[in-house]
């Protein structure tokens, strides 16, 4: 017989495993819910046709030809998934130290937006506003010969970045590069341009995190020197994620985003309680390879691992989640 004295039912007035009792209870009190409708699917382009390639670090997801992409977005927008953000691999004979390819209006990315508005008109797409992709250093922004990132500079050449994707007919321009003064630049000259309608996601907390490395293997962007400390933010500030959302906010931002998601669910938290924003946060690559490496070896349950970890971020505050997971989830949400 226990020791324990049992506890008095008369002294027991709340009992909250009351409303745990069954599926159907624990649905109707449910706070937070995950739907297809949070999700935004990260996708890669590159040139050439007929091609789907893998990429090793990012088990399940692929770089796609321009004719094979098309496909799998309309197999995308079936599924319910109502956005995707686009990323380039670029050769590196179209790389400089200036990134003039990145405002090519027949460089991939353009070229790109234009086949997906003619075939899949009722997607949203969001293109990334960065020189990474078009720079021989991998950075994000113009070096001098000290090897110094320069704001101003690089802020002209991502507001013609920007503009060239809104003459393609990107819906949402999303500059990640960090730079400062970059969303006031850019609102001004999509407006003077005539784009009033082309809305901007800015990467406003986004952290220089080593959560990156599987998508800079899928863009073959690493930084060849140095890192990028001077331009993103240190992962242990927190109230400077409030300051750079404020910057953004007052810059003409219509949604702000946290980057990476999982280990940043504190600043999540904090940007959606200070502002009225959308908030979208990034389920980054790193965080992606993790859940896939971990199921490969048979030690998580990996779709019950994924509907946690987004709906955690979802629960911290996040109204969007970009995610490699998209097209998995909104099949097991069917």
């Amino acid at each position: 017989m226990s020791s324990e004295n049992p506890i008095s039912n008369s002294s027991l007035i709340q009992r909250p495993r009351r409303l745990r009792t069954n599926p159907a209870l624990r649905s109707m009190v449910q706070e937070t819910q995950l739907t297809v409708d949070d999700l935004i699917y990260p996708m890669f382009v590159m040139e050439g046709e007929n091609q789907k390639v893998e990429i090793s670090s990012m088990p399940g997801c692929y770089r796609y030809t321009l004719d094979l992409l098309l496909a799998e977005i309309k197999q995308v927008k079936e599924l319910g998934i109502n956005a995707i953000a686009l990323f380039p691999l670029i050769p590196e004979a179209k790389k400089d130290d200036i990134g003039k390819e990145s405002y090519n209006p027949d460089g991939l990315v353009q070229t790109t937006v234009k086949a997906i508005k003619q075939a899949v008109p009722e997607i949203l797409v969001i293109t990334d506003v960065a020189l990474d992709p078009f720079s021989i250093h991998g950075h994000d922004g113009i070096v001098n010969d000290k090897g110094v990132i320069l704001n101003d500079p690089t802020v002209e050449v991502l507001v013609k970045m920007a503009i060239s994707q809104a003459e393609a007919g990107t819906d949402i321009v999303a500059p990640s590069d960090m730079m400062d003064g970059r969303v006031g630049a850019i609102r001004q000259a999509l407006d003077a341009a005539g784009y009033f309608h082309v809305a901007i996601l800015a990467y406003s907390a986004k952290y220089a995190s080593s959560y990156y490395g599987p998508f800079r293997d899928a863009l073959d962007s690493a930084p060849k020197f140095g890192d990028k400390k001077t331009y993103q933010m240190d992962a242990a500030n927190a109230r400077e994620a409030l300051k750079e959302v404020a910057l953004d906010i007052a810059e003409g931002a219509d949604i702000v985003m946290v980057k990476p998601a999982l280990a940043y669910m504190d600043i999540i938290y904090q940007i959606k309680s200070t502002t009225n924003l959308p908030v979208a946060a990034y389920n980054v690559s790193g965080e992606y390879a993790m859940i896939k490496a971990a199921a490969q070896q048979g030690w998580i349950d990996e779709k019950k691992v994924i509907l946690e970890t987004l709906t955690s971020m979802k629960r911290a505050g996040a109204d969007l989640i970009l995610t490699y997971f998209a097209k998995e989830v909104a099949l097991m949400l069917h």
